[in-house]
């Protein structure tokens, strides 16, 4: 059995005294009235209990292992020094024959312990690189038609499509925050909040340029066109409220723009953001009420600070993990959609994948091959 390497020992040390630690806060009393900061604890530890139960178990399994080695190694000492009564006291209680027995037993033993603490080691170092993945249960996803005119909009308006789809088989909650359409049809942006168990595990690879290339229903000579989205997915965790300081962002309240009747030119009902630091900037005018609206772009900018931070963060540690991760940079092409090969072409997997599944929302098989060669990166860079 290959041991961890010591810092990552310490490291999952750290974790489960954190594990501990998140249970005794959760138990307090004074923490128990706040149920915002419950939910937070709790899906911190939730995240992270599947890593620190199998690391107790690798423990456990090492002690074992161990006993089992030197009861071993007992026996062949006595045995070779049977004559001696100074070799027979230090081999254990029992008869020679009785701690032969019991040598033998533990022998046979030793290889499945082996292979059950090789298993559990490569399980808690896998556990260990995404724990803070799974800690984030909401993203925003983001999809933007891009090169392909009328088109763009129309590939824009399928990968949203594929998307919901998948939140549905996953049993996520999908909630609409901003749609644009666009002039033939399709949709030029799309806004969502999905919310679930494992969801920036899953959606946190989808970042990056989307091509498809087929005959758009437009065409009368049969050709094939090539056209882009953007798809960009932002981590909203449950801290990110405390991201962004207030007095950093210029609020706004203005009418809408667009179509919708009298109330949306005349009443303030449109809520524009700046976060001054970054330069990023908020509109939203999706319902009547100013109130809902401004809830809602408050949420998109700290996701969108967050991200910003993150992507810095990620930069300054490592180029090559930013990159294997996923990035969410809107000039990054990551997946070829081939319509009249019926097929799936990924850019960081060596195998294809079927198109018409995908596009049904099937979306796992892929989401689990990039998440393996993910965490195959994050281990061997630890």
């Amino acid at each position: 059995m290959a041991n961890p390497p010591p810092n990552l020992l310490r490291k999952l040390d750290e974790l489960a005294s954190e594990y501990d630690s998140l249970g005794t806060q959760l138990e307090d009393i004074a923490v128990a009235s706040d149920h915002r900061r419950v939910r937070s604890l709790a899906a911190r530890r939730k995240a992270i209990e599947g890593t620190v139960v199998t690391y107790r178990r690798f423990l456990e399994l090492r002690s074992e292992i161990a006993d089992y080695e030197e009861m071993v190694r007992a026996a062949g000492a006595g045995s070779a020094g049977a004559g001696s009564a100074g070799s027979a006291g230090s081999a254990g209680a029992g008869t020679p024959t009785e701690r032969a027995a019991l040598a033998e037993l533990a022998a046979a033993e030793l290889p499945s312990l082996r292979t059950a603490a090789a298993e559990a080691a490569a399980r808690m170092q896998s556990d260990l690189v995404t724990s803070d993945d799974r800690s984030v249960g909401s993203v925003i996803l983001e999809v933007r038609s891009g090169v392909g005119g009328d088109e763009a909009a129309l590939w824009a308006s399928d990968l949203v499509a594929m998307y919901r789809a998948f939140a549905a088989l996953r049993r996520w909650r999908c909630e609409e925050m901003e749609l644009k359409a666009g002039n033939a049809g399709g949709i030029t942006q799309a806004v969502f909040q999905i919310e679930g168990d494992g969801v920036w595990s899953a959606l946190g690879y989808e970042g990056g340029t989307h091509q498809v290339k087929r005959v758009p229903a437009t065409e009368s000579q049969g050709r094939v066109h090539t056209s882009t989205a953007t798809v960009a997915v932002l981590a909203e965790p449950e801290s990110v409220d405390a991201e962004v300081d207030t007095a950093e962002v210029k609020e706004m309240m203005t009418t809408a723009q667009g179509p919708g009747g009298q109330n949306v030119n005349k009443v303030a009902t449109a809520v524009h953001l700046i976060h001054m630091p970054t330069g990023i900037e908020v509109r939203m005018q999706e319902t009547r009420s100013q109130l809902q609206n401004r809830e809602k772009a408050w949420r998109l900018l700290r996701a969108r600070v967050y991200e910003a931070r993150q992507q810095e963060a990620r930069r300054a540690r490592s180029e090559q993990r930013m990159a294997m991760i996923g990035s969410g940079d809107r000039a990054e092409k990551i997946r070829t959609y081939r319509w009249k090969e019926n097929v799936v072409a990924d850019a960081r997997l060596p195998d294809s994948f079927n198109l018409q599944a995908l596009m049904a929302g099937n979306l796992q098989v892929i989401v689990d091959a990039l998440a393996a060669k993910d965490v195959a990166e994050r281990i061997a860079a630890l």
